[in-house]
């Protein structure tokens, strides 16, 4: 699957907390946008490896993507050891996108922090011929950097008000995260995600959105410069 952005997370929902407004923009334009979750999320403290399956397949569908996959990496397993590189680097291969995202560096959640180190490294090695030479190597693609819980000034904003319905229906699908409601005789622990996590991600959109007085916005942080071709009104 030849990719134009590919979105790689710790977890299912990590990508469609960041980003899912951008997501589903990009494919809404005609873009081959997709997924890969690095872990089951086996470890989460509601729902299970199957339900969140089924809900990342249901929260895909709504964002109208292209491809999703999930590599079964150990949850609280992410750190940066040859093996991870060299399976997330053949993945980021498989799919030879332009853009790869992943979650920005500083997190609450050490998951997301050792996915953004993961992933840097594998999009670095992506490019080296050398490198399992077994599998093509590819261009570099650009590397941006998505929120998830903490976040700072973005470098880049994207005008997702349009597509904000969209969000909020791909943030549903994860009832088992983000529902305080249990279905009967079903056990749910008390997290961070289901007490307001949703509300609170939507300020924080509204925040972004603040800075260039529109509704909504997605943020993203660069760790080089990137490039535009001209100054216009879209960048003032």
């Amino acid at each position: 699957m030849k990719l134009d952005i590919l979105v790689i997370g710790a977890h299912a929902d990590d990508a469609e907390i960041g980003m899912s407004g951008t997501i589903a923009k990009q494919a809404a334009a005609g873009y081959k946008v997709g997924i890969i979750d690095l872990t089951e999320a086996e470890l989460s403290s509601n729902g299970n490896v199957e339900l969140r399956k089924e809900e990342a397949a249901a929260a895909s569908q709504v964002l109208g993507l292209s491809y999703r996959s999930n590599l079964g990496l150990p949850d609280r397993g992410l750190a940066a050891t040859p093996d991870n590189v060299a399976v997330v680097t053949a993945a980021i291969r498989s799919c030879s996108p332009g853009i790869v995202f992943a979650p920005y560096w500083e997190d609450r959640h050490p998951d997301h922090i050792a996915a953004s180190k993961l992933v840097e490294e594998a999009v670095f090695n992506a490019k080296l011929r050398r490198y399992m030479p077994e599998i093509p190597s590819i261009p570099a693609p650009d590397l941006y950097f998505y929120f998830i819980n903490d976040w700072r000034t973005p470098d880049l904003l994207v005008d997702v008000t349009g597509f904000y319905p969209l969000k909020e229906q791909a943030l549903a699908c994860y009832r088992s995260q983000f529902g305080q409601a249990a279905a009967p005789g079903e056990d749910v622990a008390p997290t961070p995600l289901n007490q307001g996590y949703v509300e609170r991600v939507k300020a924080r959109d509204a925040l972004l959105g603040q800075r260039k007085l529109i509704p909504y916005a997605e943020g993203f942080a660069v760790k080089s410069p990137y490039l535009i071709e001209l100054f216009g009104s879209s960048s003032t």
